[in-house]
This record gives structure tokens, sequence and C-alpha cells, in this order.
């Protein structure tokens, strides 16, 4: 089992767009047992996957530990795919962390769910948190959309920085330039400073994800955008069969 996640310190990113199709490449085009978990309470990717039905107020039970994972992982209409959704009480759960003093606590909750997965994809709540410190510590690679602008590359090496003073162990940071149009002179010049980042391109198929509540691959196999997510999972493949 590995854990794949998909983070960014700031919001707006196309962080849980991200987070779904890289989750549905990993379930369609990997054939892998997959599962996506929501911990961000905007619940946009549970939204996308039509899981945003699910009893409210539960998902921070889980986390504390009053509720089994089995009991709130459920099917998506994706083969290889289900969902842990998100909700509005995740807004607490920096809280929860603190509260319960437990720095490990996520990883033994990943390590539990894992025995029935291939690849767990976390979709994270924004911002530099105790919630995304014990991702970061426990994900094996962290895929951090960066839209190709001064500030948003400014947020990732804010990020770098802090780990690095920290001296804490942490998975590698994969940065992916997203919602990339090249008609702006601030992406070009984005592209240009960093040329071997992955480019996700401004897409409407994109766009349509959240009409249509599915990934991209779903409804647009042949976009841009849709072979830009196949490419990025072909590559995290690869760099988890190396570890």
């Amino acid at each position: 089992m590995a854990v794949v996640a998909v983070y960014s310190m700031k919001g707006g990113v196309g962080k849980s767009c991200t987070a779904v199709n890289l989750a549905w490449n990993s379930a369609i085009g990997s054939s892998r047992r997959t599962l996506l978990w929501d911990l961000d309470p905007q619940a946009s990717a549970s939204f996308i996957l039509k899981g945003d039905k699910a009893e409210k107020d539960r998902a921070r039970a889980l986390v504390a530990g009053n509720i089994k994972p089995a009991k709130l992982i459920k099917p998506t209409e994706i083969e290889n795919l289900d969902l842990l959704a998100a909700d509005v009480s995740l807004r607490g759960l920096d809280r929860l962390f603190f509260q319960i003093g437990k720095k490990r606590h996520l990883g033994k909750l990943l390590k539990e769910m894992g025995k029935d997965y291939d690849r767990i994809i976390l979709d994270c709540p924004p911002g530099l948190t105790e919630t995304s410190e014990q991702i970061l510590r426990n994900a094996d690679i962290v895929i951090v959309p960066t839209i190709p602008s001064p500030l948003s590359e400014r947020a990732l090496t804010d990020v770098q920085m802090f780990l690095n003073a920290a001296g804490k162990k942490h998975a590698p940071l994969l940065p992916v330039y997203t919602m990339v149009d090249r008609r702006r002179s601030i992406h070009n010049q984005g592209l240009i400073r960093k040329p071997k980042w992955p480019v996700i391109p401004m897409s409407s198929a994109v766009e349509h994800m959240t009409q249509l509540q599915m990934p991209v691959g779903s409804f647009a196999p042949r976009s841009p955008a849709a072979q830009a997510y196949a490419r990025i999972w072909r590559g995290i493949e690869k760099r988890l069969a190396k570890n």
C-alpha cells in the first residue's frame, strides 16, 4: 500500500480536481484497489464522486476513533475506487489532533485502511497545520498543485523552508503546475522557470467535472487535461516502484 497526498498551502489551485483524477487513474489506469480519503471540510472531492449525501458530521468521529473506517467508506460508481467522504466536522480536525496528542494517529489509521487497498489518495485541507504536518509525515509522495505565478510558487517555498527548518522527516514534495493558461505571459514565465514540472492545462473539461460529477478521464479521456493527469500518475507509479 502507498499513500499519495495532494496538498497545497493555498486554496483554489485545483487540488481536489487533481486528487479525484489521480484516484481515477489509479483505479482505472493501474487497476489498483484505490481509496480516496477526503480530508478537506469543503468536501469538493466528495461532491465530484457523488459521496456528499452521506451521514453528516461523522468524518471527525472517524479520526477520533469513535467510528470504524469500514462503516463510512463507500464504493463509488468507478470500478476499484472507494471514497471516504468529508463533511464540515473536519473543520475541527487540528483541534482534535492537539487534544488527543498523538503524533502518529493518522499513520495508524492509514495503516489500518491500507490492508484493503493498494493506493490511498488523500485530498488534504489547505494551510500548514497539525493535520498537514501529520499527512506530510505519513505519505509516500506529496503532490503539490501550484499555479504558475510568484505568489503560488512562494507558498510552496514557504512549506519547503518550514519543513527543512523543523528538521522533520517528510515525504518528497512533487510540485505540479495546474490551471496553466499559455495565453498568459505570467504563466509562460513560470513554465520557463520550472521547465521540468508537470503541467495540467486550463481546460473546460476540468471545469465540467463539478457539473457532471465525474473525473475527466470518464467523459473526456482524449482531452489534454485527462492525458496530463494520466502522465502524472504514471510518473507516480514509477517513483513508488523505486521505493
